[in-house]
């Protein structure tokens, strides 16, 4: 393949030939990586590159692969999951760091007529231009055996990170007092208990629970459980 093929934007013949020596490397190591090598340029934000692994899991073949990260997302991608690893991913290009690298948990699947299955990716800066902008990225996306006990575990954390986002306002409004009630709430202590845990009155603690309720809109303990949980208050 010819290295013009990989930067569209761009005739610069020092930035192609960079780009072609990369993804040439990438295309001597990639049958040896249990998972995909996706290259993204980020000017363009279309996929570059993806090994001939992920080509076949998607079913798709390079020409196909090389679309915009929005129609690429929707098509392949569970939407619900962006949330949580895309701020990772601009703060990464923020950054620019050298070194850095960023690890996020993905859902994919090659058609709606699959399942879902996940994956553990990483993404890193592989090129810049000569004003030392990021050009494109490489990630490298391994699938998660569906057998393995981590796999409900992140099925866990992904759902309290979307619960976070949605109730950080709710939250936020809790005064230091009221945290430290609903930790203990969620504990299994009762009313007396947690006065004498806070050296403060019944009565007290029952505004304080009073107010906890209102103020995240809870209805049940488990509702108050799924604040603590999300916030690491317990």
């Amino acid at each position: 393949m010819k290295g013009p093929d990989w930067l569209n934007h761009t005739q610069d013949p020092i930035l192609q030939q960079a780009a072609h020596e990369k993804i040439l490397r990438i295309q001597e190591v990639e049958k040896d990586i249990p998972g995909a090598l996706i290259v993204h340029n980020l000017v363009e934000q279309t996929i570059v590159y993806m090994s001939e692994w992920g080509r076949k899991t998607l079913g798709v073949t390079l020409e196909e692969i090389r679309m915009p990260h929005q129609e690429y997302h929707q098509r392949y991608f569970n939407m619900e999951d962006i949330p949580n690893y895309a701020p990772k991913i601009f703060a990464l290009m923020e950054r620019n760091a050298d070194d850095e690298i960023v690890t996020f948990f993905q859902q994919v699947r090659p058609s709606p007529s699959d399942p879902w299955r996940w994956y553990s990716s990483s993404m890193k800066i592989l090129l810049r231009d000569h004003d030392a902008r990021p050009l494109l990225s490489l990630t490298i996306a391994l699938p998660i055996d569906e057998e393995h006990y981590i796999t409900p575990k992140i099925e866990r954390l992904m759902q309290e990170n979307s619960f976070l986002r949605q109730n950080q306002q709710a939250f936020a409004s809790l005064s230091k007092r009221e945290r430290e009630v609903l930790r203990l709430l969620v504990l299994g202590r009762n009313s007396m208990e947690i006065a004498d845990d806070l050296f403060i009155s019944e009565a007290t603690v029952k505004t304080h629970r009073k107010n906890i309720r209102s103020k995240l809109n809870a209805e049940s303990t488990y509702d108050l459980l799924q604040f603590a949980q999300a916030f690491n208050l317990v």
